[in-house]
């Protein structure tokens, strides 16, 4: 697991000769991962290094004038904290640029090489200097107390981040003159994902304000003028939730009239977002809709060099791909072609494009885009790679009992024998609001290398099926989702590939929230693990960080009555019909879905004296990212239902981590 290379955030040169990316490596002995800065010619020929210092470094950008590569990071230097360093392209070690006290989350070139634009927020007075969160320093027998923890707004606590008492995050422009920061928005406002105008002049982005603002996650376009006093004018007025700030950033047409954009769907509706595409004009007025007709999420969304066109991605059922729309309207055009996943795109100023690209057999890696077809720039992977024998991952497709159909993937161990029936594992993805999709999953394919048949489904609530196929679930969790999951698995069984006697299930955060649900309703499961989840939603209200979800989308218990609670509480309230032995996990830290979630579903199966195991990973938030932590869990898995699924463990099983002590 911890010998792949995780490829990421490729960026072209201004000349269109480089792409630099991110690898991030674990190093097993100092149980850390650590992301370094390369860089790939375009012809592939060569590919350097260009950073390696153990405190990591991530975010490359050029200088629009090619003379420098930046980065951010938090190695040692003048101050504490993550900082943009510089590496100058004539040679010689990077040096540190910015000096702030602030928190970095973003920066970005003027198109003049001359200024910087950080999105950055001020330090909480209770954090430490290297940038963990409060609470996460150095301690010992004279560490100074931490002070009080003083809380005064709606939504206030975020998972990594921790307790929100801190000011929202401000944009400022640094100049690379006078080394000073000048903030540009004030407190009043909460700015995310700005962007410059290709002039220089103007700052587009997304905010929020006025006296409801921490109340509802609605987000809206904001241009500035790129001087400080200047006032924000908001250009578009629509109930949209924000969605992630790489792939939904306003975006200036190359004669700065225009941005395109993603409006999203209705805050009410926020965790089934399907954003579409939208352009409007700098000035204001109404936007336009551009690829009405097509029912799927986009991101990412780019004027091509010539405004005559856009580019973006589309998440459609089980793939991702890159395609083009005419900025004034018509119809969408498919760039990238076959099987895969393209998860990102750089655009360069000679026309070139650079993807981060994948597939079932290929983790990620930089590709150039060229003629419709992808040629492969980076092989950060290949060796590791050509050592395995892997599973054969398919789609599938049958029909639920009310009529819907499901769509999902099949991953067949290696060695697969057509006719005999195997021991059969639903992995249920997270989200809701996702999709398993033609991308390398390390996971299936441990599962498929042990034995194991591995279905994963994207369940009603999934992305890449449509906005009203994204919805179906809105406060009503845990009812079509697990119609959708036992389709599927009457499906594998009916087709003789699985072996009914030998069903397992299991899932991590809404993942686990499903797996708590089936096994109350559904006793053919014999295994299951449990990550991450919960099964009685009104006891994490104000506990972890989906306030505005529940008030918008199930609504306070005091205003709609208790009922919809309990609807969507059906495997806590009926732990006593689970039959299934259970591994409940979590990370101690987590405030996306916080332990007591699992703490319940545990307790409950213990007094009822259902075999179960409850494992805390000390420390940790809701993704599990300690390597070793990683490990521990594959282990579990396969131990737990190695267990229950198999009459004797076979050789090749792990069972070691203490995943053999239930």
């Amino acid at each position: 697991m911890h010998r792949f290379h995780d490829v990421r955030d490729a960026q072209i040169s201004p000349d269109g000769k480089w792409v630099a990316y991110t690898v991030n490596s674990v190093d097993t002995t100092a149980d850390k991962s650590d992301t370094d800065v390369w860089m790939v010619s375009w012809d592939g020929a060569q590919q350097i290094r260009l950073t390696s210092s153990p405190e990591g470094e991530n975010a490359p950008r050029w200088s629009p004038d090619g003379k420098y590569l930046s980065f951010l990071s938090g190695r040692p230097g003048k101050s504490k904290g993550t900082q943009v360093w510089l590496l100058d392209r004539q040679g010689g070690e990077a040096q540190q640029f910015t000096d702030v006290k602030g928190r970095i989350s973003s920066y970005e070139w003027s198109p003049d090489s001359k200024k910087l634009l950080l999105l950055m927020a001020d330090r909480d007075p209770s954090d430490t200097d290297d940038d963990r969160p409060a609470g996460q320093g150095q301690g010992g027998a004279n560490a100074k107390a931490p002070k009080p923890i003083v809380i005064d707004r709606y939504k206030f606590k975020q998972d990594v981040v921790g307790y929100l008492t801190q000011r929202p995050p401000r944009i400022y422009i640094y100049d690379l003159g006078t080394k000073k920061a000048e903030a540009l928005t004030s407190e009043s406002i909460e700015a995310a994902s700005p962007a410059w105008s290709p002039d220089g002049q103007w700052i587009a982005f997304l905010g929020k304000e006025g006296k409801d603002a921490e109340r509802y996650n609605t987000w809206n376009v904001y241009v500035l003028e790129a001087k400080a006093g200047a006032a924000p004018k908001q250009i578009t007025h629509y109930d949209g939730a924000h969605a992630s700030a790489s792939r939904a950033r306003p975006e200036w047409s190359p004669d700065g009239t225009r941005l395109v954009y993603l409006q999203s769907t209705a805050a009410k509706l926020e965790a089934y977002n399907m954003p579409r595409l939208a352009v409007v004009s700098v000035s204001g007025g109404e936007p336009k809709l551009l690829a009405g007709n097509l029912d799927r999420s986009v991101s990412a969304p780019r004027f091509l060099t010539d405004g005559a066109s856009i580019l973006f991605l589309v998440a459609d059922d089980r793939y991702e791909y890159l395609a083009r729309v005419p900025a004034n309207g018509g119809a969408v055009e498919r760039l990238s072609k076959g099987q895969g996943v393209v998860s990102m795109f750089s655009q360069g100023k000679d026309g070139h494009l650079a993807v981060l690209a994948g597939s079932d057999v290929v983790p990620g890696e930089v590709n150039a885009f060229e003629n419709g077809e992808l040629r492969p720039l980076t092989h950060h992977n290949d060796a590791l790679m050509a050592e395995f024998k892997l599973g054969v991952t398919e789609d599938f497709s049958c029909k639920a009992k009310d009529g819907n159909e499901v769509h999902g993937l099949i991953t067949k161990p290696a060695d697969y024998e057509q006719g005999r029936k195997y021991p059969t594992l639903l992995r249920i993805h997270g989200g809701p609001n996702g999709q398993d999709a033609h991308s390398f999953n390390f996971e299936r394919q441990i599962f498929a290398a042990n034995g194991y048949v591995v279905v994963q489904v994207n369940y009603r609530g999934s992305s890449g099926r449509g906005e009203k196929y994204q919805t179906a679930i809105a406060a009503d969790w845990g009812n079509k989702e697990v119609v959708d999951l036992q389709a599927a698995m009457d499906h594998v069984v009916a087709t003789g590939l699985a072996d009914p006697d030998r069903l397992g299930v299991g899932g991590w955060s809404y993942g686990g929230i499903l797996t708590d649900a089936i096994i109350a309703k559904d006793h053919r499961f014999k295994a299951a693990t449990s990550g991450a989840g919960t099964a009685f939603p009104i006891a994490l209200y104000g506990v972890d960080q989906y306030i505005m979800q529940y008030e918008e989308e199930i609504g306070a218990p005091w205003k709609v009555g208790l009922e919809p609670w309990m609807r969507i509480s059906y495997g806590f309230l009926h732990a006593d019909q689970i039959t299934t032995p259970t591994l409940f996990m979590g990370g101690e830290k987590d405030f996306n879905v916080p332990l007591v979630g699992g703490e319940q579903m545990y307790e409950a199966l213990r007094s009822l004296g259902i075999a179960t195991q409850l494992v805390v990973y000390p420390a940790s938030f809701h993704g599990i990212t300690r390597p070793s932590y990683q490990k521990d869990r594959i282990e579990r898995y396969l131990a737990w239902y190695a267990k229950y699924l198999k009459a004797a463990p076979d050789s090749h099983v792990t069972t070691t981590a203490g995943g053999g002590n239930q």
